[in-house]
């Protein structure tokens, strides 16, 4: 029962209309239920932990869920469907509790003109939004109210997610340009946080807008204009999260050409001291074996001579390097 309550119920709220929600707990909420949805003073938000068995069981003994809703908690893709003349579908969210900030998990709703039931297995950041704007006494108009609002705070978290890459991205990019340097294993985990959340968010967008091209009878117009503004929201987050991407990509590039340099400049510095040093360990070995007929041996100056032809090779083998060099 960690997070919800012996029905499996995180957190409900019963809205009058032009009011603020009031939190409700299960036997009030099953109690509302009983009514007729047209004839409810209240819409309600139910909100329920699927980590809880007893959340299964609630929903099918008082609500009248269609059982796509109940298929749909083992989907992983998104998805926005009429069904019945209510919406049911699957959304993903960022966890709240996460090691890596791309970790996400599936939540399922159902929105109808008086009720939106969502439910999730682990805590989300997105519902959390909601359920604090909720508690700070904000107004909704209705159930679609509600939900877009919750696809505006999935927005919020993802465009809150791509400003903190952003800054790291720029921190690690003011690096690369002052010392030429940088992390490519940070780049390499900020890239794999942005390709995750827009791999799992992305589709949201295009669901939506499907959606709203057939809306169900009930939806009014400003509530198609709220979920066309979410729609928007979102799909601006993901084309931000898109372009930081395909920038950690081009630093990532950039790494690897410095790298690059880099390598073959050592390379290059290895082989003059090899050119540079061959003269000096072949001409005295030459000279330094014990045999008849070395030259020189019988001369005063023949030691100078040797040392003034090893510098001689070694300046003409330093000329050619720079020579290379200053062409390159």
């Amino acid at each position: 029962m960690y997070g919800s309550d012996q029905a499996g119920m995180v957190c409900a709220y019963a809205f009058a209309r032009g009011g603020p929600g009031r939190a409700v707990d299960f036997n009030e909420a099953a109690a509302l239920l009983l009514a007729p949805p047209g004839e409810r003073a209240e819409f309600l938000w139910l909100h329920f932990s699927l980590a809880n068995a007893a959340s299964g069981r609630w929903l099918r003994e008082h609500t009248q869920l269609p059982d796509t809703f109940f298929e749909t908690q083992d989907s992983a893709s998104t998805r926005l469907e009429v069904t019945d003349d209510a919406l049911t579908g699957v959304l993903n969210d960022v966890q709240f509790f996460a090691a890596e900030a791309s970790a996400a998990s599936t939540m399922t709703l159902h929105v109808t003109p008086g009720l939106l039931v969502t439910a999730r297995t682990t805590a989300l950041r997105a519902i959390d939004r909601l359920r604090a704007s909720v508690r700070a006494g904000e107004v909704f108009a209705s159930p679609a109210d509600l939900l877009a609002h919750l696809l505006r705070d999935q927005a919020d978290v993802l465009v809150a997610i791509v400003r903190d890459a952003t800054s790291q991205v720029d921190a690690i990019e003011d690096h690369i340009l002052s010392h030429r340097r940088g992390s490519r294993q940070q780049l390499g985990v900020i890239r794999r946080v942005l390709v995750r959340l827009q791999r799992l968010l992305a589709p949201e967008p295009a669901a939506l807008f499907r959606l709203l091209n057939k809306p169900p009878a009930w939806l009014t117009e400003s509530d198609l204009a709220e979920l066309r503004n979410s729609a928007e929201e979102l799909t601006a987050a993901v084309t931000d999260s898109v372009a930081l991407g395909e920038r950690v990509r081009l630093l990532q590039e950039e790494l690897t050409v410095i790298l690059s340099e880099r390598t073959n400049e050592t390379l290059f510095i290895l082989t003059v001291v090899t050119v540079l040093a061959l003269p000096l360990t072949i001409i005295p070995g030459l000279f330094g074996m014990n045999v008849g007929g070395v030259p020189f041996a019988d001369r005063p100056g023949g030691f100078w001579i040797v040392v003034f032809l090893v510098a001689a090779i070694v300046g003409l083998g330093a000329a050619l390097v720079v020579r290379l060099r200053d062409r390159r």
